[in-house]
């Protein structure tokens, strides 16, 4: 659950939400060896008074920077583009439809003629105030889920953050997601 002072995610409960924790983190690694070259080489020409070593028609320099920012960005986009590949896979066990309203959600398990509406609970000294509701969707675990969101009048916005799931809901509009669901935890 998250809280008010948490700096990092929440626990993740998908296998894609596991890779983009360790995604960020790898990120985070680069940025701080970048960060921290950046700084060493400020120090180093500030407190040594070197501002011009005839490197203006260098060809082993030009080279030196033009390959080391391009490994930081080939390191950073493989990662990425492997998450996004197995974002995309699909071939559900079951199927999860929401449709935003204005004020409450209705969802709908179309592989079991299932539908309700989804309310949002009074605050009435709850722990979770706004993030209540009378009826929860519910879903199993260890099975491959497909959301599919849309809206009826006004833009939404479909979350699970322990699941790496955040899809706008805009009326005309079908979005998708595809996740896995690995424990009962959050």
């Amino acid at each position: 659950m998250s809280t008010f002072t948490q700096m990092m995610f929440q626990n993740s409960n998908s296998p894609i939400m596991q890779l983009m924790v360790y995604f960020h983190d790898h990120l985070l690694v680069v940025l701080t060896l970048i960060i921290s070259f950046i700084m060493y080489l400020s120090f180093m020409l500030i407190m040594n008074n070197i501002f011009n070593k005839n490197l203006s028609e260098n060809q082993g320099m030009e080279f030196i920077w033009t390959i080391i920012p391009s490994v930081f960005l080939i390191s950073l986009a493989l990662p990425s583009m492997k998450i996004l590949y197995i974002m995309e896979e699909s071939n559900p066990s079951f199927s999860l439809k929401a449709m935003g309203h204005q004020w409450y959600w209705s969802y709908e398990y179309s592989d079991f003629n299932i539908e309700f509406d989804s309310y949002m609970k009074q605050s009435s000294g709850s722990l979770f105030r706004v993030l209540d509701v009378d009826n929860r969707a519910v879903v199993p675990c260890n099975s491959k889920l497909r959301v599919v969101v849309s809206a009826e009048d006004v833009i939404h916005s479909w979350a699970i953050p322990p699941l790496a799931m955040k899809m706008d809901a805009m009326p005309g509009r079908t979005n998708q997601m595809n996740t896995t669901m690995n424990d009962l935890s959050f």
